[in-house]
Protein backbone atom coordinates (compact mmCIF):
# COMPACT_ATOMS: atom_id res chain seq x y z
CA UNK A 1 0.00 0.00 0.00
CA UNK A 2 1.13 3.52 -0.78
CA UNK A 3 1.90 5.44 2.42
CA UNK A 4 1.19 8.86 0.96
CA UNK A 5 -1.02 10.86 3.32
CA UNK A 6 -4.00 12.57 1.68
CA UNK A 7 -6.06 15.07 3.69
CA UNK A 8 -9.75 15.26 2.74
CA UNK A 9 -11.57 18.56 3.26
CA UNK A 10 -15.28 19.14 2.74
CA UNK A 11 -16.26 22.77 2.25
CA UNK A 12 -19.63 24.49 2.38
CA UNK A 13 -20.89 26.81 -0.36
CA UNK A 14 -19.25 29.85 1.29
CA UNK A 15 -15.90 27.95 1.09
CA UNK A 16 -15.77 27.52 4.86
CA UNK A 17 -14.25 24.27 6.09
CA UNK A 18 -17.08 21.87 7.03
CA UNK A 19 -15.08 18.80 8.09
CA UNK A 20 -11.75 17.07 7.40
CA UNK A 21 -9.90 13.81 7.99
CA UNK A 22 -6.69 12.06 6.93
CA UNK A 23 -6.46 9.12 4.56
CA UNK A 24 -3.83 7.11 2.70
CA UNK A 25 -3.55 7.08 -1.08
CA UNK A 26 -4.62 3.84 -2.78
CA UNK A 27 -4.78 4.97 -6.42
CA UNK A 28 -4.32 8.20 -8.34
CA UNK A 29 -5.62 8.49 -11.92
CA UNK A 30 -6.22 11.49 -14.15
CA UNK A 31 -9.93 11.64 -13.35
CA UNK A 32 -10.12 10.34 -9.76
CA UNK A 33 -8.44 9.26 -6.56
CA UNK A 34 -9.10 6.28 -4.25
CA UNK A 35 -8.01 6.58 -0.62
CA UNK A 36 -8.15 4.46 2.51
CA UNK A 37 -9.67 5.83 5.70
CA UNK A 38 -8.06 4.08 8.66
CA UNK A 39 -10.08 2.65 11.52
CA UNK A 40 -9.76 4.94 14.54
CA UNK A 41 -9.06 8.10 12.53
CA UNK A 42 -10.28 11.48 13.77
CA UNK A 43 -12.84 13.44 11.75
CA UNK A 44 -12.76 17.11 12.71
CA UNK A 45 -16.25 18.54 12.15
CA UNK A 46 -15.92 22.32 12.09
CA UNK A 47 -19.63 23.03 11.56
CA UNK A 48 -20.57 21.04 14.68
CA UNK A 49 -17.43 22.04 16.61
CA UNK A 50 -16.63 18.41 17.43
CA UNK A 51 -14.07 15.71 16.70
CA UNK A 52 -15.41 12.23 15.96
CA UNK A 53 -13.51 8.94 15.99
CA UNK A 54 -14.41 6.78 12.99
CA UNK A 55 -14.51 3.19 14.19
CA UNK A 56 -14.24 1.41 10.83
CA UNK A 57 -12.13 1.28 7.68
CA UNK A 58 -13.38 3.07 4.56
CA UNK A 59 -12.43 2.96 0.93
CA UNK A 60 -13.21 6.36 -0.52
CA UNK A 61 -13.56 7.62 -4.10
CA UNK A 62 -13.21 11.22 -5.21
CA UNK A 63 -13.77 11.96 -8.93
CA UNK A 64 -12.38 15.17 -10.42
CA UNK A 65 -15.02 15.22 -13.17
CA UNK A 66 -18.27 14.21 -11.44
CA UNK A 67 -20.56 15.66 -8.78
CA UNK A 68 -20.34 12.99 -6.07
CA UNK A 69 -18.02 11.20 -3.66
CA UNK A 70 -18.24 7.65 -2.33
CA UNK A 71 -17.22 6.30 1.05
CA UNK A 72 -17.59 2.54 1.53
CA UNK A 73 -17.50 1.24 5.11
CA UNK A 74 -15.58 -2.03 5.39
CA UNK A 75 -16.30 -4.38 8.28
CA UNK A 76 -14.95 -7.95 8.40
CA UNK A 77 -13.74 -7.69 4.80
CA UNK A 78 -17.12 -6.64 3.37
CA UNK A 79 -18.74 -3.38 2.31
CA UNK A 80 -21.52 -2.75 4.82
CA UNK A 81 -22.51 0.80 3.91
CA UNK A 82 -22.01 3.40 1.18
CA UNK A 83 -22.20 7.12 1.87
CA UNK A 84 -22.26 9.35 -1.21
CA UNK A 85 -22.09 13.13 -1.07
CA UNK A 86 -23.61 15.17 -3.86
CA UNK A 87 -20.93 17.80 -4.33
CA UNK A 88 -19.09 19.81 -6.89
CA UNK A 89 -16.19 17.85 -8.43
CA UNK A 90 -13.29 17.19 -6.06
CA UNK A 91 -9.95 18.88 -6.56
CA UNK A 92 -6.50 17.60 -5.63
CA UNK A 93 -3.82 20.15 -4.76
CA UNK A 94 -0.59 18.66 -3.45
CA UNK A 95 -1.84 16.15 -0.86
CA UNK A 96 -5.20 17.77 -0.14
CA UNK A 97 -8.51 16.76 -1.74
CA UNK A 98 -11.25 19.37 -1.39
CA UNK A 99 -14.87 19.27 -2.45
CA UNK A 100 -17.82 21.63 -2.12
CA UNK A 101 -20.54 19.71 -0.27
CA UNK A 102 -24.00 20.38 -1.71
CA UNK A 103 -25.78 18.83 1.30
CA UNK A 104 -27.82 16.02 -0.30
CA UNK A 105 -26.45 12.52 0.28
CA UNK A 106 -27.28 9.01 -0.91
CA UNK A 107 -26.77 6.29 1.70
CA UNK A 108 -26.85 2.52 1.31
CA UNK A 109 -27.51 0.82 4.63
CA UNK A 110 -29.37 -2.35 5.65
CA UNK A 111 -29.94 -3.38 2.04
CA UNK A 112 -31.46 -0.21 0.60
CA UNK A 113 -30.51 3.21 -0.79
CA UNK A 114 -32.00 6.37 0.70
CA UNK A 115 -31.67 10.08 0.02
CA UNK A 116 -30.78 12.02 3.17
CA UNK A 117 -30.24 15.65 4.17
CA UNK A 118 -32.76 17.11 1.73
CA UNK A 119 -33.84 19.37 4.61
CA UNK A 120 -30.24 20.58 5.00
CA UNK A 121 -30.17 21.32 1.26
CA UNK A 122 -33.34 23.44 1.56
CA UNK A 123 -31.99 25.36 4.56
CA UNK A 124 -28.60 25.99 2.93
CA UNK A 125 -30.13 26.92 -0.43
CA UNK A 126 -31.75 29.84 1.40
CA UNK A 127 -28.86 30.55 3.79
CA UNK A 128 -26.23 30.68 1.02
CA UNK A 129 -28.58 31.92 -1.75
CA UNK A 130 -27.88 29.01 -4.09
CA UNK A 131 -28.55 30.18 -7.66
CA UNK A 132 -31.56 28.43 -9.25
CA UNK A 133 -29.34 26.79 -11.89
CA UNK A 134 -27.22 25.29 -9.08
CA UNK A 135 -30.33 23.93 -7.33
CA UNK A 136 -31.42 22.28 -10.60
CA UNK A 137 -27.91 20.92 -11.15
CA UNK A 138 -27.75 19.35 -7.67
CA UNK A 139 -31.11 17.61 -8.20
CA UNK A 140 -29.97 16.44 -11.65
CA UNK A 141 -26.68 15.12 -10.20
CA UNK A 142 -28.55 13.23 -7.47
CA UNK A 143 -30.72 11.54 -10.11
CA UNK A 144 -27.64 10.83 -12.26
CA UNK A 145 -25.88 9.18 -9.32
CA UNK A 146 -28.96 7.07 -8.59
CA UNK A 147 -28.87 5.85 -12.22
CA UNK A 148 -25.13 5.16 -12.03
CA UNK A 149 -25.68 3.02 -8.93
CA UNK A 150 -28.63 1.19 -10.46
CA UNK A 151 -26.66 0.47 -13.66
CA UNK A 152 -23.58 -0.59 -11.66
CA UNK A 153 -21.34 1.90 -13.45
CA UNK A 154 -17.90 2.91 -12.16
CA UNK A 155 -17.10 2.95 -9.29
CA UNK A 156 -20.13 0.77 -8.39
CA UNK A 157 -18.92 -1.96 -10.77
CA UNK A 158 -16.57 -3.65 -8.29
CA UNK A 159 -13.87 -0.95 -8.54
CA UNK A 160 -14.10 -0.25 -4.81
CA UNK A 161 -14.11 -3.93 -3.80
CA UNK A 162 -10.71 -4.53 -5.38
CA UNK A 163 -9.09 -2.49 -2.59
CA UNK A 164 -10.53 -4.51 0.30
CA UNK A 165 -7.49 -6.80 0.23
CA UNK A 166 -5.20 -3.91 1.33
CA UNK A 167 -6.79 -3.93 4.79
CA UNK A 168 -5.06 -5.91 7.51
CA UNK A 169 -6.57 -9.34 8.34
CA UNK A 170 -9.80 -8.88 10.26
CA UNK A 171 -10.11 -5.31 8.89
Amino acid sequence: MNNRLIKIQALKYDNQLHYEWDTTLLERADAHIFVLGHRGRKLKHYTKGQVFTVENWTIEFFPFDAWFTVSADIIDGKITQYYCNICQPAQLDNNIVTFLDMDIDLVYKNGSWNVVDEDEFSVNATKFSYPSDLVRRVIHEQQSLEQRIEQKRFPFDGAIDRFINVLPPGG
